[in-house]
């Protein structure tokens, strides 16, 4: 399928320092360790599944990273519990608000809580009903919108203004990408160096993070990024050289619903990131139905597109060690139904 431009090679020393828009420093490996630091004990270090049926299915040595079994079901309370980790006892005491499809939302309610303060969560009225009553059920605050004619991000900052909370966002955030990050940091630790990387993109958090971290352990490891065919923002942005806005994507995978990459994580990932593959809903729902069958887990559409890419060989060249980020499984059983039934 498409694919964006390739990384720069040569000396990382030699490469321009990663920047956001602001010309501010953006996210390091030593960023992504002390993050890891803070997690320590609180995130779960998830485990790395191996299937021979997998393996001989596409070809390559698949190690899956399943953020599935991580709390709340998916990587994002790595970047939520960081994040607020950093804020200020003043910050803590006011509270904090985002916006997110879901996954975001359960892990800023569920860190919120932990951490005792208050969060404020901005969701789609399609939200998934088992992502919203998880978050309900942390504790946290929910405020509703219209996905396809509301700006979710202007909800979330008005909201942010009037009540003096603090945003943290679903992945534009130096400290939510530092803690996402830490899911390669363990991964690479665990099965040694890679010769590819899959991770699914939406706002581009959980690639810029885990970017950062892989490219600086393993030089030469290929970043591969994977977008649902409906939302493939991330891969025309890196075509086009600067960032895309789409309509807002009608696809499967709600968590990757996005229809522009972020501000911060963009560039990190225009310089990190090799190429972005697409999958169709089919070969999601298909890699769910593998998953569920050959290994025995749940994954939701979001967290099911790595392995989608990989089953329906959108790698080429094949790595001999693949990675990839199984992101989360976050599903209810109606759902899961409807989709594989």
């Amino acid at each position: 399928m498409s694919e964006g431009p390739t990384r720069p090679t040569g000396p990382a020393d030699s490469d321009p320092p990663v920047v956001d828009d602001t010309g501010a420093p953006a996210v390091t490996l030593d960023d992504v360790r002390d993050a890891a630091r803070r997690l320590a004990g609180v995130a779960h270090r998830t485990p790395v599944l191996r299937s021979r049926t997998l393996d001989a299915r596409t070809g390559t040595e698949a190690f899956l990273k399943c953020e599935n079994f991580q709390r709340i079901g998916a990587f994002k309370f790595r970047g939520a519990y960081h994040a607020l980790a950093r804020l200020t006892p003043e910050q803590r005491a006011r509270g904090v608000v985002a916006h997110s499809s879901g996954n975001h939302a359960q892990a800023l309610a569920l860190a919120a809580r932990e951490l005792g303060t208050h969060a404020v969560l901005v969701m789609p009225e399609d939200a998934p009903r088992s992502k919203r009553d998880a978050t309900a059920g942390y504790g946290a605050e929910i405020v509703s919108y219209d996905r396809y004619t509301q700006d979710r991000a202007a909800v979330s900052g008005r909201l942010a203004q009037e009540r003096g909370l603090t945003l943290i966002p679903p992945y534009d955030h130096p400290h939510v990408i530092a803690g996402q990050g830490t899911a390669a940091l363990e991964l690479i630790e665990e099965t040694g160096p890679l010769d590819a990387l899959l991770v699914p993109v939406g706002g581009g958090g959980l690639m810029a993070g885990c970017a950062t971290a892989a490219t600086a352990l393993v030089p030469g490891i290929r970043m591969i990024g994977v977008e649902p065919e409906a939302g493939d923002d991330t891969r025309r942005s890196l075509a086009a050289g600067h960032r895309v806005t789409i309509p807002v994507p009608r696809t499967i995978a709600d968590g990757q619903a996005v229809d522009t990459p972020g501000a911060l994580t963009f560039p990190i990932n225009q310089r990190l990131v090799d190429s972005v593959v697409l999958v169709t809903d089919d070969e999601i729902r298909a890699a769910m139905a593998f998953a569920f069958e050959r290994l025995k887990i749940v994954i939701e559409p979001s967290g099911a597109t790595g392995l989608a890419a990989l089953l329906a060989g959108r790698l080429d060249p094949l790595p001999a060690r693949t990675g990839v980020l199984v992101s989360g499984g976050n599903i209810g059983l109606p759902r899961f139904l409807e989709l594989l039934g």
